[in-house]
């Protein structure tokens, strides 16, 4: 796996909240993707890997910085940020938790309908489990998603998987 190291800047957009981001170079957002795949694991300042996907601007591609990772980082926009990117060959952008991988190798049924759903829509899915730090939280979230596109054979509707969520925590 080939990775690229490049000194970055934080930048931000006028126009949504979805501001802050750190321009990536042309040469290098080049090489780390294709017209199917955009998603790359980044390092800033050492720390990582994070999963992210390569934006198109206007007039670059960029990597945008969400507030906790701003926040955990000390990233401010005067100051230059050492960033490293490498290519995201995992099959759902971020590393399948060990709880829901278990349901999904056992579960038929929930696997297929998991299957069925756009790469974005598992990606969340994956992330919403991933967020959980405890063991037993992941467990119950992955639970509620397989009960969830089971109940709605396959049909994501996250404003009800949110009440299994709940449901399930509950328990």
């Amino acid at each position: 796996m080939t990775q690229l190291a490049f000194t970055g800047t934080l930048g931000q957009f006028d126009f949504n909240h979805w501001s802050y981001h750190i321009p990536v170079p042309d040469a290098i957002s080049s090489q780390m993707m294709d017209e199917k795949h955009r998603r790359v694991l980044v390092w800033i300042k050492d720390s990582g890997p994070h999963h992210m996907a390569l934006m198109k601007s206007k007039e670059y591609w960029y990597l945008l910085v969400n507030q906790d990772l701003r926040s955990k980082l000390s990233l401010d926009d005067a100051k230059s940020i050492p960033v490293r990117i490498e290519r995201d060959h995992s099959e759902f952008g971020h590393e399948v938790p060990e709880e829901l991988q278990v349901l999904l190798d056992q579960d038929e049924e929930g696997n297929g309908y998991f299957r069925q759903l756009t790469p974005g829509k598992q990606r969340s899915l994956v992330y919403i489990v991933t967020t959980v730090k405890n063991p037993e939280s992941r467990m119950r979230k992955s639970l509620a998603i397989l009960h969830h596109l089971k109940l709605a054979k396959g049909k994501l509707d996250f404003k009800q998987l949110n009440i299994w969520i709940k449901h399930y925590n509950n328990l």
